[in-house]
């Protein structure tokens, strides 16, 4: 498939830059952009504040349900992300029937997610608003903007899965990080060019034989800098 010139859809980059930090782009420049308090998402207390830092903070059920409501978090931006791309009518084909069946399996994690949370009498985090753009209207964006954001899933519940106290917990996470990966997958094939091609931008193992897990920081960082979450 033959896909058109990003700088042209992507006008602010947001995409380019997610996608580049997927493919294992650390450049320093990328995170001082997304700094706190630099922007409308990482500047919110609605999202900073829910969370307490995961990395020093001391295993115990709050821990654990902060983590929960921060995959929450993500799990309420892409099951939106999907229902907003089917609803504009940008999407047909495959394009379109992949995007059905993530809308209903990112929904599924959300409510599962939320149930968790109240289960463990936990105050579940308020679903933001949001501002997709482009990216939800044209098939191409749309499919990059996929694949960057289930590899971040698929990152950040890596890097969350071994600061949970409950085994439990635990092995539902697993549950769900093998779904964003068979997601994002999915979604390098529909791209086209070399999904099969070991480490490349597109392909469905671009980090090689083993996945990288990702701080809770670093992801903040790049979902802040697509602008997508508004409040």
């Amino acid at each position: 498939m033959s896909l058109p010139n990003l700088a042209v859809l992507d006008t602010d980059g947001a995409i380019q830059e997610a996608e580049a930090a997927v493919a294992g782009d650390t450049r320093a420049s990328f995170f001082r952009k997304a700094a706190v308090g630099g922007g409308a998402v990482l500047g919110s207390s609605a999202i900073m504040g829910m969370l307490p830092e995961i990395a020093s903070a001391k295993p115990s059920k709050k821990h654990d349900i902060a983590i929960l409501n921060f995959a929450l978090t993500l799990e309420y931006l892409e099951a939106e992300f999907y229902k907003q791309s089917i609803s504009n009518g940008g999407l047909s084909g495959d394009a379109l029937e992949l995007a059905k069946l993530l809308a209903d399996h990112e929904t599924t994690h959300a409510t599962t997610l939320r149930r968790t949370i109240r289960s463990l009498k936990g105050k579940t985090v308020k679903k933001p608003t949001f501002d997709f753009g482009n990216t939800v209207k044209d098939q191409a964006t749309f499919l990059d903007t996929a694949y960057a954001l289930e590899n971040t899933g698929v990152h950040a519940y890596l890097g969350q899965a071994g600061n949970l106290k409950s085994k439990a917990l635990l092995g539902a996470a697993a549950s769900i990080v093998t779904i964003e990966a068979r997601h994002a997958a999915a979604v390098a094939t529909l791209r086209g060019g070399s999904p099969f091609s070991v480490g490349k931008r597109n392909s469905i193992t671009p980090d090689g034989a083993f996945d990288r897990p990702y701080s809770k920081g670093r992801v903040l960082k790049i979902v802040g800098k697509t602008g997508f979450i508004k409040s």
